[in-house]
């Protein structure tokens, strides 16, 4: 019996067409909580952007691909930051790769600095672009994730895994991009986190997701449900793949599985 649904947000809930949430979709999620069902959110997004969600009622937030989780009423679940060690050779490695980088503590963010992909995932998402700060701001803060402004590609010839954030890993969901955070952390790690908390088994879950970062979440859960908008990769690991998040994805695959 499903007790428990995750939902990523943006491609999965939220349109990136319309940059909202379909109304099938909202009264789908309405009628799994009339029935007693929890729901969760499941995104790479911080707290402080996630904007988008017409007032629905979630029943707890696993936020920046797992590294940092809270209940409702903003109880801790889980917090997880980079480590400083890998700021400091973060900051040393800036000087001379001025990529741009977006840091997350608390409630906050900057960027390092502004250029065309930077506004182009502004664009995407429909979210402003963050001030400007210099990267030395980042010194000393609970940094939960940074995100770098560079391709899969340009990834590997830095190797700045390797030689700089060696305690962090990428996740991805858009090319131009990656989600950086603590290593040992995902989706998945923070739905086990959030099923410890409220006593509810693994085997009675559910997860809807697009993109990358939703691939461990997909693969662990009881039924991992992938968006038909979702790229090749991660359909293939999914239980179950709908229609797009246009086409009412989310309403169809719950009428599909029986809980709406």
């Amino acid at each position: 019996m499903t007790k428990a649904i995750f939902f990523d947000i943006d491609g999965t809930l939220v349109s990136f067409k319309t940059h909202r949430i379909p109304a099938s979709t909202r009264e789908a999620l309405k009628e799994l909580h009339n029935k007693g069902i929890k729901i969760f959110i499941a995104t790479g997004r911080p707290w402080c952007l996630i904007d988008n969600l017409d007032g629905l009622d979630f029943d707890g937030y696993i936020t920046v691909n797992g590294s940092y989780c809270f209940t409702a009423d903003h109880q801790d679940i889980y917090k997880s930051c980079i480590p400083q060690e890998d700021i400091k050779r973060l900051i040393d490695y800036h000087q001379t790769n001025p990529t741009p980088f977006v840091f997350v503590y608390d409630n906050e963010m900057f960027v390092t600095s502004v250029n065309d992909r930077v506004q182009a995932v502004s664009d995407l998402i429909e979210i402003p672009v963050p001030r400007v700060a210099p990267i030395e701001e980042a010194l000393g803060k609970e940094v939960l994730q940074t995100m770098g402004y560079f391709t899969a590609e340009e990834e590997k010839e830095t190797d700045i895994f390797d030689k700089v954030l060696t305690h962090c890993e990428p996740m991805r969901w858009y090319p131009l991009f990656a989600d950086i955070i603590a290593k040992g952390n995902s989706k998945s790690t923070g739905i086990d986190k959030v099923l410890e908390y409220y006593g509810i088994d693994l085997k009675d879950t559910m997860a809807f997701g697009d993109g990358g970062n939703d691939v461990p979440m997909l693969k662990h859960v009881a039924t991992g449900v992938a968006m038909g908008n979702a790229e090749e990769h991660v359909k293939a690991v999914a239980d179950y793949v709908t229609t797009s998040v246009d086409e009412d994805g989310v309403a169809n695959a719950l009428k599909h599985f029986g809980l709406i």
